[in-house]
Parts: structure tokens; C-alpha cells; sequence
């Protein structure tokens, strides 16, 4: 459904738009599939958000992760379910988790905050921005601005985490920069079998 749609509104696109060449065609298609796709997704997300109770924090999360992946990059699922599924698991899982943990000191919560730190800065340095074979990042320039964006948000995110009064707040700024970091790494890529565009670009000259 999502793909016939899309491939209509390109075929309108392509008719008025002769001079869009084949590389920009495919990034234009792929942001009307984000579009179509992922905003039914995120409105249910709401409801479902608001149905458990847990609006609020749902609405941080996506404030605290949101920002983070669109630096960093991370695994896109090929199918719009799992894409759904994962996507609530990544935003109101980090919700329930904050909830759940408990750190006994405030020794353990920065040992946490500096490894979850550590972490994340190799990842990124590594990886990020983690993108798709649908839609590689290949120009350098905005592979190091990504990165360097990916790591400001995150450090800046972490000392939240240490600051904050609120203690689930505090929590979901850890994990939910832990959860997104492992979504932009080779396993998780491996696991779900999506390939790192960047990285098949290399392979392939």
C-alpha cells in the first residue's frame, strides 16, 4: 500500500521534474515513504502512549531520542510492523525501564553514565551516522558534522541524566542513549540483516 503510493507520487514528481536524475529520485521517494509511513506510526504511538498512562514520558523520550538518531543514524526495518513494533520498544521500552531500574547509589548511576558515555562515543566514532543502502551518507563533510553532532547531543543528554532531580527522567536519558547507540552498531545491523550504506559504498568501488 505504502509502495504504490509512493511510486504514484514519483511518477507525478518524475512527469513534472524531468532534470531530478535517478540518486536524487530515490532520496525524494524515500522521504515520502518516511512520511507515509512513519506518521500513521507515530500517531498511534501516541494513543497507545496516552492510553497507558504514559504520555508525558513518552513525549520526553521522543524528545531525548529523536534528536540522537538523526545524528547518529541507526537500523531501519524493511517492514512497516516491524518497524512499528521496534519503534515502541525503543520509546515507551525506555519509559517502563527508567521506571523499573533503580540505581542503590549515586556511585553506581555515573559509573553507568560514564560507561553508557564511553560507549556511545566509539560507537558513533565508528559507525555514525549509521545510515541504509536506500540512502547512504557518502559526502565526508556531512558524515563528521553528523558525528560531531551525534556526540554533543549525547554528552550533553548524559550530564542532564546526572543532573536532574526526577529520577525516571534521569534514567531515560541514559538508556534511551544506550538503546539508540546499540541500533547504529554492526550487530544490531547483522541481527536484523540491513547493511550499513556507507560501508557497502566502500566495498563496491
Amino acid at each position: 500500500m505504502v509502495n504504490q503510493i509512493c511510486n504514484k507520487l514519483m511518477d507525478r514528481v518524475r512527469s513534472k521534474m524531468p532534470e531530478v536524475d535517478d540518486e536524487r529520485a530515490e532520496v525524494i521517494r524515500y522521504g515520502f515513504e518516511l512520511l507515509i509511513g512513519e506518521v500513521p506510526k507515530l500517531l498511534l504511538m501516541f494513543v497507545l502512549a496516552a492510553l497507558l498512562g504514559k504520555l508525558k514520558y513518552f513525549l520526553i523520550s521522543l524528545a531525548i531520542i529523536c534528536p540522537y538518531r538523526t545524528f547518529s543514524g541507526g537500523i531501519h526495518l524493511k517492514t512497516h510492523i516491524g518497524c512499528f513494533i521496534t519503534t515502541n520498544l525503543m520509546y515507551l521500552g525506555n519509559v517502563y525501564f527508567s521506571e523499573w531500574i533503580k540505581f542503590n547509589s549515586i556511585y553506581v548511576k555515573l559509573a553507568v553514565i560514564v560507561f553508557t558515555y564511553i560507549f556511545a562515543v566509539t560507537m558513533i566514532i565508528l559507525y555514525a551516522p549509521a545510515d541504509t543502502e536506500t540512502v547512504p551518507i557518502l559526502r565526508k563533510n556531512d558524515r563528521r558534522k553528523k558525528k560531531i553532532e551525534a556526540i554533543v547531543w549525547a554528552t550533553g543528554v548524559l550530564i542532564i541524566s546526572f543532573c536532574v532531580k526526577d529520577i525516571i527522567i534521569g534514567n531515560m536519558c541514559v538508556f534511551g542513549i544506550l538503546f539508540q547507540t546499540l541500533t547504529i552498531t554492526k550487530l544490531s545491523y547483522k541481527i536484523f540483516n540491513v547493511k550499513l550504506g556507507y560501508l557497502e559504498y566502500i566495498k563496491s568501488l
